[in-house]
């Protein structure tokens, strides 16, 4: 029988997690599983308690939402520990690229009977960033700044956050100049965004690389180029279905190792949580993470 150990950050949704834990605790246990639960003070944190956890033998859960997710699976990226996720945050966005239940029953299904299965992970390397490792995606530009936003939001949750995060950065935005190398490739061009994606979700269930898988040993990148307001608030409705890559303004291209630069002071974000400036570099690791599904 496997044993977990719970990572939970009571400073981020607590209260939500605890109670997502609770229910799951309990048919783990009455399944005779081992349980134990640790609290962490920060993702710094959580890390820590993650890798130490993962070197006991123990199957380390994620308590949370992507933030936590991500630098959970981070930690444990290349380390042969096997991963778990209980979903219990604003977006969840791994979680639903893997295909994972978010129902108790569901997810203490998978966690005692799922099928480890290895998938990618992103090596984020920067001046504040040195070989920080995350799951789902590394974003620049507007959707940058909305997540910002979305994050400091007190009344809103979900896709309503990210949505009025978006409004609100749109509204002040400035097209910048992008320069993106992909595997020694340049793409030059002046626009919103670019997202190197390992995941086809992010932002709340919006399919910003609809093709992406996480065990194909590549990332999509998706480059939103330069569109009057009124077009791109239409796109980025397009992306709740993923519709948007086919709009003129927006390329997506693969590669495996891709450089991110701007003309300007630009943002950069990463599974909901890094905030820095770009220039910022991401690399895939594949098949680092084993993974409960």
């Amino acid at each position: 029988m496997r044993q977990f150990t719970a990572v939970v950050n009571p400073t981020a949704g607590g209260a939500t997690s605890a109670a997502a834990l609770h229910q799951v605790a309990r048919l783990l246990r009455e399944a005779g599983a081992e349980l134990e639960t640790e609290y962490s003070r920060s993702l710094a944190h959580a890390r820590e308690l993650a890798r130490h956890a993962g070197e006991r033998g123990r199957v380390v859960l994620a308590v949370g939402g992507d933030g936590i997710t991500g630098s959970i699976g981070g930690a444990l990226s290349g380390t042969g520990a096997l991963f778990g996720m209980v979903p219990a945050g604003r977006g969840n966005d791994f979680a639903r690229a893997l295909g994972l239940p978010d129902d108790p029953d569901g997810v203490a299904g998978v966690l005692l009977h799922g099928t480890p299965r290895a998938v990618d992970t992103i090596e984020v390397t920067s001046s504040v960033h040195a070989g920080t490792v995350v799951l789902g995606s590394v974003y620049a530009g507007v959707d940058a700044l909305a997540n910002l936003h979305a994050n400091r939001s007190r009344m809103l949750r979900g896709s309503a956050s990210y949505y009025a995060g978006a409004l609100r950065a749109i509204s002040t935005w400035r097209p910048v100049r992008y320069r993106i190398t992909v595997d020694g490739r340049d793409h030059a061009y002046s626009g919103y965004t670019v997202v190197a994606a390992n995941s086809s979700y992010y932002g709340s269930a919006r399919r910003i690389a609809p093709e992406a898988r996480l065990d194909d040993g590549l990332l999509d990148v998706v480059m939103i180029r330069d569109a009057p307001r009124r077009l791109f608030f239409t796109l980025m409705k397009e992306l709740d279905t993923g519709a948007h890559v086919h709009r003129p303004q927006v390329q997506v291209v693969r590669g495996r190792e891709i450089r991110i630069e701007a003309d300007s002071d630009v943002p950069y974000g990463a599974d909901g949580e890094i905030e820095a400036a770009l220039p910022v570099t991401v690399r895939v690791l594949p098949g680092a993470l084993r993974v409960l599904c």
